[in-house]
Parts: C-alpha cells; structure tokens; sequence
C-alpha cells in the first residue's frame, strides 16, 4: 500500500466505499491521524498462552490449537444461531461456543491452527468451555492482533467493535508515514519519554503494559507541556505590555474599611492587599479572586474599584447575567454610601434591557445606553456594571484600568480579551484583570486550564453565618419538607424551588399521564437515597419537574396560601427583574425558578433551598443553589430532592451533604465527573489522556517545569522549530471559551 499522509481523509486509505467509514465518523474519526489518535481506553492481557489442560473455569486465558471440528446450528426456540467448535493441543480438547456469528465456522475452519482468548466458563455437566472467545488463525511469522498478546479495546460504535478497530488500525500503520518527533530530545530523555513512532505504535499494539503505560503518558505529557506552554507564554507577553498603575493609599484604605458597616474577614484583606500590590505595578495584573458562596468577593472587587476610581481610573465589572450584574451595582450603591472616600464615584449599570445612573447623595436617574455611553467615553462615569453589552463596538473607556469579571468560567477568553481591548490605547496600556469564581477549582485543574492566573483565595465566611443543613429527601418525606417549609414561612423566611427545565416536553406529558396509571413501587433507604422506581416508572417520571408544572401545583394544591411566583430564562427582562425584585422585597413567599437563580442572586431572608430533581445537575450547580440561601442571619436548609435514582446521583447528593466547604466539593466532583466534565472541558479539544493527567499532580508539576524551563531558554522557541509548528497548531485548534 502507498505511503498516506496523516490528515489524509480516511477513504483514501479505507476505499471510498468501505462500510467503516461512516461507522468511524460516528466516533468523530474522518482521517489518518484521527484514527491513530483514538487510542485504547484499557488493555486485556491475553499475552500468556496456556495448555488446554491447565484451564479452570472463571479463568481469563488464551489457548493455541487446532480446530478439529466446527459447525453452526440454530436454536428453534430463540431462533439464534449457536457456532461451536472443537479445540485441540498436545495435552488435551475443549469446547467454544459463540452466539448469532455464524461467518466465525468460515473464518476458522477444521484443519487450521487458531489462538483463542477469553473467559473459560463450566458447563451444567461440569466441563470447562470457552464462551464468545475472541479469535485468530496463526500465521506463520505474523504477529497476533486480537490474541496471544495484550490486546487493546477501544471506545466503540454500533457495527464497529474493538476487533474491528484493530484491524483498520493494523492496516493504516502498513501505509502512514514515519512520523516526526517535536518534543525536543533533553525533555523526553528527563521525563523518560518514548519518542513519537515508537509511542503511537506501543499504545495500540504494546508488548508489555510497562511501555502502553510509557506511551499512554507521553500523550499525556505531550498535551499538558502545550497547555503549560500557553500559559506561561501568556505570562511573559503579560510582562511585556503596559497597566495603568493605581497607587495604593494605606491610611485612605483604613478609613473606608473602618467605615463599612461590617468587619472583613483576614482573607478578605489578604486578598484586598494582593489585589492592591498587584495593581501597583505596571504590568497589567491577571488574578482569579477565588472563595465559596457567600464569602465576599464583591465587597473586595468593589473595593478594589474605588480605589482605582480615587485614582482616576475607570472601571468595567462584567457579570453573566442582568440579575447578577445588577446586584453589583446595588452592593456598590451601598459601599459608596458609606465609605470615606475623598469623592464618591459616579456609578453606571448597562446591560441589555436599559441603563441606570448613580451619582453621589444617592442620587439615580435612568438614562439611555447611549447617553451613558457617551459619559464612559469622556471618563464621567468611574465604575460601570454590565453584562455582555459592555464588550459592544459602541461601548469605549476613556480611562479603564480594571476590569472585573464575575464567575469568570462563564466568559471566553475572547471575550474577555475584548473588554480589556476596549480601552487599549495607542502605547498599548491594558487594564488590570480581576476575575472572580465561587465554584471552587481542584488545584491540579487551576495549574493546567487556567495555569495562566495568579489566585488569591477567600476561605472564611463573613462573622454570623450559619451553615447551612443540607439534606437528601426521598419521596415518603416529601410531606414532611412541604410541612416544614409552611413553617418557616410563618416564621417570616422564604424559599427557593429549583427546576430542572421551564416546562415539561410533549413526550414528558405522555410520559407524566402515563405514570398516573402505573403502580408506583417505592423502595426506602436506597445507595443514593432518592427512592428507586420500577423501571417502566422511572421513564414515566423522568424530567416532569418544571417549573410552570411546579408553580401550578405548589401555588394551587400545596400552598395555596401563600404567594407563589416563578422565574425564569424565557421571560422578558424587565419580568424577570419584577420578580426577584418582588422576591428581595418580600412580597412573594416562594419562588420557584430554573438555573437563572445558581448565580451571585442574594436574598438574605430566604432560609430554604429546595432542588427538584437533584440528580439532574452537577455538583458546582447543586453547590452554587445551595449558596443562595445562609446570606443572613438565619439558619438555613437545602433539601436535595430526586425524580430517580442512580448511584452517580446518590454519590453527589452524599458529596454536597459532607463537605464542609467549596473546596473539598471540587475535589469530590473531579473525582466523581472526571477533569473532562469540569468546566465544559470535555469540549474544548484536549484527549482524553491530557484530561486523565490533569489527575496526576506529579505530571502536571513536570509539564508546567519542562514548559517554563525551555521559555525561559528559548522564548521563541527559535531553536525548536517544530515545537514551534506544533505550539501554534496547538493554539489555533484548542477552544480556549
């Protein structure tokens, strides 16, 4: 066969007519260097070749003989077809049997010399056979694919299994080209890496699991150092280019934290004061403000801000959501009323409904977008709240010096790139960056993904909060938590109910009526501890919990008393404003509401969080919706409730019930999701195997070393030219949203 380049379409190397092709499309494998890139996801060891005699039953194990008999008869019963053949080597015979592979009596063939492998079962007389053995006529010098060898399986598709795999894989390895090596030679020969050809060749088709874990984590490797590249390459240009520097006044500082109707946290000024150092330098400043729920972070942000405004320097804090962006700029209001600064900043909120106004002695006005962005471009405006609608062409800085992006994993980097663009003036000055989260990142995750960052972390609560009793509520008490909810709201507090969707489906109607007339059998004290249905009931009832149903029912025929409002992404702005503001205000009781709620909202009356159909979301969610309760001074509740179980949704609901902070919640749900999970990261292009290492510490400590080490030799990587080449394909096909 010809030599076929690496991003040659498969068809030229398949046939333009090959079956495989679309089975492989399936997997997301189009061409050469797809299908040498799909690597096995574990191997079985059939390496070892055993007599005939020497089997037992339950023994995984592979046998070399001759096939002295072989037939296909069908079973009238079942209407299967039942392969059976006879096995012999010098110490003795068995029996295999495969089921509905009628072609294997064809393949296989009396007289020939085959190597079988797999799993060794009794039958009812008590004799020992093979069951769905895999396969393989013994040629002559040619080595084994499927057996007498560790054998890879691979993540397969419908009409395409891992044997098949094999045998496309066998086949492209005859006409690929030698490939090129471009990690440079001391970083393999210090990690003790295998080169390039030898490594893609042993992760398909190893000869011992010492060199397919050698191979597996040059992969690894190889993607991680990318990523670390990147990173630390963002670090050094980020020490090329130019910040405003806002200059830190201790005395000043004092005074408005003296001044504030509450005392900060020890981590709150440690971050206050990294924050601050940072942005006293001229090198524009790229930190993550990291803590849990509750902890802080915008008072620390807004303070930043005001400092910067006692400078002369503007502002940009950028939220996801209207909701969010707009509790902001409430905070804000507040800080500013009581703050002792020298001049209270002017103040603006633009997001996509409208435009407010706040000038000092509490004065707000309503204003056009369009008028307030006229006073951001001519610097009358110091700190300006908003959502997406602040990285519009229309919007400009005349003076910005610190932009703030709030759950900064729910931006891109483009998009953020284009708020710090909008003030880049002609001498390249950039402003500081402050991005801040409250879903905690596992550290081995914040070295990779978002190594780039430097982090300062809240992790203390504010002085008077409680913690909040989080609890798993199967369906017999479910009464009981209504009753307890009616309870809490005659005592004066509020409640959330979280839905998993706006409304239910069609099918989910169907579905619903259809549940109404099955028996539903209920089974306590399950692993997950959400009850388990019979399976034809689980379907029924799976996804009905929506938040038009929910409001129906609990405004009407649970508590038909008191004031029931709903919330969610498919209102109109201006609705969704009335109703958390009517919630805030305390003119609704119970708001029952989608995911629009899992972010910054603060309603310190509200004392209950209630989750329907708690298995449906991950634990950063369930996390984020249980922190919007607890902001006060009362004790508060998280009921986790689900519409059927599942182990995954049991070891969740387990997870978010014991940890004690965000922190140890991350590393749950790493372990639990995986890396690839986290943060949507499973779609942004990295393998498999780099999202695995993201596990390993010791790997990502060595990838982050080896990338500094050679940038720091070699910033341009002028003496690497294909670890250059490589560098930049790297960039271009990674999604860094």
């Amino acid at each position: 066969m010809a030599r076929i380049a690496l991003d040659a379409p498969l068809s030229e190397a398949l046939g333009s007519k090959s079956a495989f092709l679309g089975r492989l499309e399936k997997l997301g494998i189009t061409t050469v260097r797809d299908l040498l890139w799909h690597f096995p996801v574990r191997y079985e060891d059939f390496s070892k070749i055993y007599k005939i005699n020497d089997l037992e039953p339950g023994q995984e194990a592979t046998i070399c003989g001759v096939v002295d008999d072989i037939n296909t008869k069908r079973a009238w019963r079942r209407g299967m077809a039942i392969t059976e053949a006879l096995i012999t080597d010098d110490t003795g015979s068995i029996r295999a049997v495969w089921f509905n592979q009628p072609y294997i009596a064809n393949a296989m063939g009396v007289g020939k010399t085959a190597n079988l492998s797999g799993k060794i079962s009794r039958s009812r007389e008590g004799e020992p056979y093979f069951s769905n053995p895999a396969y393989e006529i013994a040629h002559d010098g040619a080595e084994p694919k499927h057996t007498a060898r560790l054998v890879p399986v691979y993540p397969e598709t419908k009409g395409l299994t891992s044997r098949g795999l094999r045998f496309i894989i066998q086949k492209i390895f005859e006409a690929s080209p030698p490939l090129v090596e471009w990690i440079p030679k001391d970083i393999l020969a210090r990690e003790r890496l295998p080169e390039l050809s030898r490594a893609i060749r042993a992760i398909h088709f190893p000869d011992t699991i010492d060199r397919a874990l050698a191979a597996k984590k040059r992969f690894a490797f190889e993607e991680l150092f990318l990523l670390q590249l990147h990173n630390v390459n963002q670090k050094l240009k980020r020490a090329e280019r130019t910040a405003p520097r806002v200059a830190a006044d201790i005395e000043k500082i004092k005074a408005m934290l003296a001044a504030l109707p509450f005392a900060l946290t020890q981590s709150q000024k440690r971050s206050l004061w990294e924050i601050m150092q940072d942005m006293e330098k001229t090198r524009p400043m790229n930190r993550l403000l990291q803590g849990d729920v509750g902890s802080g972070k915008t008072v620390v942000a807004a303070l930043a801000a005001v400092i910067a405004a006692e400078n002369g320097i503007q502002t940009a804090f950028m939220a996801p959501t209207e909701i969010l962006a707009r509790q902001h700029f409430e905070t804000m209001k507040k800080i500013c009323a009581t703050i002792a600064a020298r001049t209270q900043p002017v103040i603006g909120l633009m997001t996509g409904s409208g435009a407010v106004i706040f000038y000092e002695n509490d004065v707000e006005a309503k204003i056009s977008k369009k008028d307030l962005g006229k006073k951001i471009a001519d610097g009358g405006v110091a700190i300006v709240f908003g959502t997406h609608a602040l990285i519009e062409k229309s919007v400009s800085f005349k003076k910005l010096g610190l932009a703030v992006v709030d759950e900064q994993h729910r931006f891109g980097v483009r998009q953020r790139a284009a708020l710090q663009a909008a003030s880049k003036t002609k001498n390249g000055i950039v402003p500081h960056l402050l991005s801040m989260s409250a879903t905690p990142i596992p550290r081995t995750l914040m070295l990779t993904v978002f190594g780039d960052l430097d982090c300062s972390l809240i992790t203390e609560l504010p002085a008077g909060r409680h913690p909040i009793e989080t609890k798993i509520v199967g369906l017999r008490e479910r009464a009981g938590a209504y009753d307890f909810i009616r309870r809490q709201i005659k005592e004066g507090r509020q409640a959330f109910v979280i839905c998993p969707r706006v409304e239910p489906t069609d099918a989910e109607n169907a579905a619903a009526a259809a549940s109404r007339r099955m028996r539903i059998s209920v089974h306590s004290k399950t692993a997950g501890g959400f009850g388990m249905f019979e399976a034809a009931d689980r379907r029924a009832l799976q996804d009905v919990k929506s938040v038009k149903e929910e409001y129906e029912k609990l405004s009407k025929k649970i508590f038909p008393g008191l004031r029931v409002a709903f919330l969610h992404g498919r209102m109109k702005p201006k609705e969704k404003e009335a109703a958390m503001q009517n919630f805030k205000d305390g003119k609704t009781d119970i708001l029952v509401a989608t995911s629009v709620v899992e972010v910054g909202v603060d309603i310190p009356n509200a004392s209950i969080m209630m989750i329907e159909g708690a298995n449906r979301f991950g634990l950063a969610q369930l996390y984020q919706f249980r922190g919007r309760v607890g902001r006060g001074a009362h004790r508060s509740y998280c009921f986790l409730m689900a519409d059927a179980g599942s182990a995954a949704a049991g070891a969740r609901a387990k997870a978010i019930v014991s940890a004690k902070n965000g922190f140890e919640l991350a590393e749950a749900d790493l372990r639990l999701r995986g890396p690839g999970e986290f943060f949507g990261v499973a779609q942004s292009g990295f393998s498999d195997a780099a999202m695995e290492a993201v596990r390993n510490p010791l790997l990502v400590k060595q990838s982050r070393e080896a990338a500094a080490d050679i940038l720091k030799k070699d910033p341009y990587l002028l003496r690497a030219p294909l670890l250059k080449e490589k560098f930049a394909a790297f960039e271009a096909s990674i999604h860094w949203e």
